[in-house]
């Protein structure tokens, strides 16, 4: 049987303390296991064991080297299930002053922040298979800037986005 999704991730961080606290205001994970060092966090939407596993290394860590100019994980990206969900971290992120763009990738509506340790996550909404039309998967070779009002003009608010859908090559 071939891999279904990934299930979770780990992250190497600072502080384990403030880690976790920015993970449950930011995007409202919850600690379901811990010991001294690590925390391991699910998303409240989710049903996996966890969703997040964070290990401290100690605040003498450098920065992640990985970039441009060298190899390694970019980001990882959570999914929400409407625009509204979208916006509302959207503004969270920005009170934070976390969030570092916003894109409209035609099939997906994306954000991009930073947690404490500048490790980069994004936050996005996939358009419903039902909803994707030749314009839309045409427009995938740009990105725009995002505009998740005009977005939830088009969408609608309240649509669930495409979860767990494969978009057609």
């Amino acid at each position: 049987m071939p891999v279904q999704r990934l299930n979770h991730a780990v992250l190497y961080v600072r502080d384990v303390e403030r880690s976790v606290a920015f993970y449950r205001e930011a995007l409202g994970f919850k600690v379901v296991m811990g010991f001294q060092g690590a925390a391991f966090l699910q998303a409240s939407g989710s049903n996996n064991d966890h969703d997040l596993g964070l290990f401290e290394v100690g605040a003498q860590a450098g920065p992640s080297g990985a970039g441009r100019t060298n190899v390694g994980l970019y980001h990882l990206a959570w999914e929400v299930d409407t625009l509204d969900e979208l916006e509302r971290i959207s503004l969270k992120l920005g009170e934070m002053n976390a969030l570092v763009g916003a894109s409209d990738h035609s099939t997906t509506k994306a954000l991009y922040a930073k947690d404490p340790d500048g490790l980069e996550f994004e936050v996005s909404w996939l358009v419903p298979a039902d909803l994707l039309t030749d314009d839309v998967l045409n427009a995938r070779a740009g990105v725009k800037p995002l505009d998740i009002t005009k977005e939830k003009g088009r969408y609608g608010a309240q649509t669930r986005g495409g979860l767990g859908i494969s978009i057609p090559a």
